[in-house]
């Protein structure tokens, strides 16, 4: 699979709503899964949370990659300026069409994707704006699911076996145990941090 950048310029999540309060895990966590999952791209808004910035900055330089990280204060603002640029948006609710009823469409778009995930209601503007309302499901459940399952459709399972250049760290296929080598080195000193085990 080509990476976000070679397919749509730019595939990013905007994580709406973040309450550093209650959402530090959480956010980190839809951080995570945007880049593990394909995207290039990772906005928090409208609160900045340096703990959630810090966190994905230390993944990307262990584990590689490049991907964006921004906050924005007028998320309404950066999601409207988006459409102006000519890149569509995607409103992950449980509200929307069936994921599997707008895929195709969404996929052989060439447009830059802005993925919306909220932390907490979504104000009925967002709803408006967004090119696409798209539901994983009719069940109460996690962002973090929603986006996984979404980006997963997306790159048709091929994002599962992306493998970032610039990465020190790489974990090694196991039927028990864990292991995890460093990249470049030579040395396995990084199995100690996976705590492996026979």
């Amino acid at each position: 699979m080509g990476n976000a950048a070679e397919i749509y310029g730019k595939v990013y999540v905007l994580r709406l709503g973040h309450r550093p309060s209650r959402d530090k895990r959480v956010s980190t966590h839809v951080g995570l899964v945007a880049r593990a999952f394909g995207a290039n791209g990772f906005i928090l808004a409208p609160i900045c949370d340096e703990s959630v910035v810090r966190s994905l900055r230390r993944v990307l330089e262990e584990w590689g990659g490049e991907m964006l990280l921004e906050c924005t204060d007028n998320p309404l603002s950066y999601a409207t300026q988006w459409r102006r640029s000519g890149g569509e948006i995607i409103h992950l609710t449980m509200y929307g069409l069936p994921v599997d009823n707008v895929i195709d469409t969404i996929r052989m778009s060439p447009r830059p994707k802005l993925i919306i995930v909220g932390a907490e209601k979504v104000p009925g503007q967002y709803y408006e704006l967004a090119d696409y309302n798209v539901s994983i499901g009719r069940q109460p459940h996690s962002e973090i699911a929603a986006l996984a399952l979404f980006l997963d459709r997306l790159y048709k399972g091929l994002e599962l076996y992306l493998e970032h250049e610039n990465r020190c760290l790489e974990i090694v296929p196991s039927p028990g145990g864990k292991k995890v080598v460093e990249i470049g080195g030579g040395s396995n000193a990084a199995d100690d941090r996976a705590d492996v085990r026979p």
